[in-house]
């Protein structure tokens, strides 16, 4: 959807650019604004004086990691329309907007992800006879609820914003990049290459994954997780399934930790059995949003957009490319006629590739565990 009417080449590049540039930028108000207010609220210099941490306090650290994160939410959006100029709601889905009803399904299917996610960590460290975390206990509803109601309010716009900055953004511009004007061998091999999801899809993981703390396996999961959202998101047509996975993941990880006492997520080297622990409930996640999407018809396509494959195939005999008969029902959530995304539906990064991503084996293998770590 990155390719509208008043695309240029180099207007994903500008906007990629203004998205670092501003939303750095904001971090660094945010962190001026958050010393100020301490520093007038408690009357005391807030700076802790370690390399680990920010504020003296460890629930303003926490705050202040989240909001620094969520921060690049809007700045995303105003890179579509600023920059890209489209809507900035096509970022979100082939509705030009989050599909709300899709986007409440995909939260109870995440929710019970988290529980078979907890099961399948918590097997595996008694397969390991891992007694690491033994000595912890309840820390108390007087310690527990500041920390809790900062997750609770941050975690959703932190998870969002890696959402829409790594599969949203990315994953269009890339997609706009076909090269298709360009007439050498090169450029043309390029341009077939970049008609697919996967260089998004594998560029947004990899990007995502270099902006946390673990190594080997742990990595190998958090690599797993961003392709594996950046797939849902081009085979659903949006982030709403993506979204879900990512808030639920995250308010998990850092919601146990906390009744604990523990603020920090520990990242750094996590053993195999875990990886597959947490990988198996996300396989079982992406197949369950796969059925139902069948199930509810979700459309993962612009309005209007008729893959050139389809349009062959369906054709009447005799009029080439007519793909009017056999057109199946509108789904629920489509967009109307005149609404304001309209001159953005004749291209999508999403529609484009939603018929040639390749679908997960129809019975599910199997999430999220004893890793727990946020995304």
């Amino acid at each position: 959807m990155a390719r509208t009417e008043v695309h240029r080449w180099w207007r994903p590049l500008v906007g990629s650019l203004a998205v670092v540039v501003v939303g750095f930028a904001a971090i660094i108000m945010l962190m001026v604004v958050l010393l100020v207010a301490v520093a007038v609220v408690t009357g005391r210099a807030p700076v802790s004086g370690s390399d680990d941490a920010l504020f003296t306090d460890p629930t303003a650290d926490l705050a202040f990691n989240l909001a620094s994160l969520a921060v690049f939410l809007p700045v995303v959006l105003g890179a579509a329309w600023l920059v890209q100029r489209r809507s900035p709601g096509t970022l979100s889905s082939v509705a030009g907007r989050l599909r709300l009803r899709w986007m409440l399904v995909c939260c109870g299917v995440a929710i019970g992800f988290c529980a078979v996610s907890f099961g399948a960590s918590w097997l595996a460290g008694t397969l390991m006879n891992d007694t690491s975390g033994a000595d912890e206990h309840w820390v108390g509803w007087g310690d527990f609820a500041g920390p809790a109601l900062v997750i609770i309010l941050l975690v959703p716009f932190q998870s969002a914003a890696e959402e829409y900055v790594f599969r949203g953004w990315i994953i269009q511009a890339l997609g706009a990049c076909t090269l298709e004007t360009r007439r050498g061998k090169v450029a043309r091999a390029f341009g077939v290459v970049f008609r697919t999801p996967w260089p998004g899809i594998v560029v947004g993981a990899a990007l995502f994954t270099s902006g946390h703390g673990y190594t080997g396996w742990g990595m190998l999961d958090i690599f797993f997780f961003g392709a594996l959202s950046g797939w849902l998101a081009v085979r659903s047509g949006g982030l709403e399934a993506s979204i879900a996975l990512h808030v639920f993941n995250n308010l998990m990880a850092f919601l146990l930790p906390a009744a604990v006492g523990t603020l920090d997520i520990e990242q750094g080297g996590v053993p195999w059995q875990y990886v597959l622990a947490d990988v198996l409930p996300m396989l079982l996640y992406a197949a369950v949003i796969v059925w139902l999407m069948r199930r509810m018809r979700i459309r993962t396509v612009t309005e209007g957009h008729v893959p050139a494959t389809a349009a062959l195939v369906d054709a009447p005999a005799g009029v080439p490319g007519d793909a009017s008969a056999d057109t199946p029902p509108a789904p629920y959530d489509h967009a109307g006629p005149g609404a304001p995304y309209a001159p953005y539906a004749p291209y999508s990064p999403y529609s484009s590739y939603a018929s040639d991503a390749p679908s997960l084996p129809d019975t599910p293998t199997g999430s999220n565990g004893a890793l727990n770590g946020d995304r």
